[in-house]
């Protein structure tokens, strides 16, 4: 003779998950943080570049050729993180912390 198993009724309590962490939205404060604080480097090498290429007289030749030869690379990830904050703010509620 062999064991049999019978089906008991359990009784199993109604589950809630449980999805909030609460160390995402300090993920989410230091995201913002460094996404910022990229784009206030960015703007700044923009206006910098910029102002090099306008103006003759306010920078060095150095100055000028890095500006020349680097312009579109800054104005791509100006682009970039543009894009990557809007993606950001679309998805989690961006908050640049200031």
């Amino acid at each position: 003779m062999s064991p049999r198993t019978v089906p008991v009724d359990v009784d199993v309590p109604d589950i809630q998950p449980d999805f909030s962490a609460p160390f995402f939205q300090g993920f989410q404060v230091i995201a913002s943080y460094v996404l910022a604080g990229a784009m206030l480097v960015v703007l700044i090498m923009l206006i910098i570049a910029g102002a090099a290429l306008a103006f003759r007289g306010l920078a060095s030749d150095r100055v000028r050729t890095w500006a020349g030869e680097n312009i579109l690379w800054i104005f791509i990830a100006a682009a970039v993180l543009g894009g990557a904050s809007g993606l950001f703010a679309w998805f989690v509620n961006f908050d640049f912390g200031f």
